[in-house]
C-alpha cells in the first residue's frame, strides 16, 4: 500500500515536470517557430505534440477497461498533419495531460494490480505507466532541443544555464560543491 501510494505520487510529479518542461518551451516560441523543422523529413513541434496528444488520450482514456491503442486513433496522421496555431496545439497539449492525470487519479489499491493491455500486449499498471513516462520524456526533451534550436542564442534555459553551476550549487547548498 505504501509503495503503491509512493509510486503514484513519484511519477505523478514526473510527468508534471516533463509537462512543465514543454509549457516553459512554448512561453518561447511563436505560432510559426511551432512548424519548424530541421529537414523536410523531421517533425516540427506541432507534430511532436500531435502525437504526444493522441498517444496520451488513446493510452490512458479507459485505462482499464480498453487496450491502451484505440481503434478511433489515426496515430500516422499525428505526424501528416499538424496543429496549425499555438493555441491550437496547447489547447490539445492541456487535454492530453488532463487525460493522463485522470487516469492516474482512478488509480488505488482497489485496481493497481489489474492487467492493461496495450496492442494486445499485457503490462502491470506499474508497467504501463512506466512505459508511457519514458514516451513522454523523450518527445518533450525533442520539444525542448527544437525550441533551443529555434530560438538560438534568445533561448531562456530550463534548467542551469551553462558556466552557472557553481553559483547554483552555492544558492542550493551554501558553497561551490555537488
Amino acid at each position: 500500500m505504501v509503495f503503491q501510494k509512493d509510486y503514484l505520487n513519484t511519477v505523478a510529479f514526473e510527468f508534471q515536470r516533463y509537462k512543465l518542461m514543454g509549457d516553459r518551451t512554448f512561453t518561447q516560441i511563436s505560432d510559426d517557430d511551432i512548424l519548424w523543422k530541421y529537414t523536410e523529413t523531421d517533425n516540427s513541434i506541432a507534430n511532436i505534440v500531435k502525437h504526444l496528444w493522441g498517444n496520451m488520450l488513446s493510452r490512458w482514456t479507459n485505462f482499464f477497461s480498453e487496450d491502451g491503442e484505440k481503434e478511433w486513433r489515426e496515430r500516422d496522421m499525428e505526424f501528416e498533419k499538424p496543429f496549425v496555431t499555438k493555441k491550437e496545439m496547447i489547447t490539445a497539449w492541456e487535454e492530453g495531460w488532463q487525460c493522463l492525470f485522470d487516469a492516474l487519479e482512478s488509480i488505488d489499491s482497489s485496481n493497481f494490480n489489474k492487467t492493461i493491455f496495450i496492442r494486445g500486449e499485457a503490462h502491470t499498471v506499474v508497467q504501463a505507466t512506466n512505459r508511457q513516462l519514458a514516451h513522454y520524456a523523450s518527445h518533450v526533451g525533442q520539444i525542448v532541443f527544437l525550441g533551443k534550436m529555434i530560438k538560438g542564442t534568445d533561448w531562456i534555459s530550463l534548467s542551469i544555464p551553462k558556466g552557472e553551476s557553481k553559483a547554483f550549487n552555492k544558492k542550493m547548498f551554501g558553497s561551490g560543491k555537488a
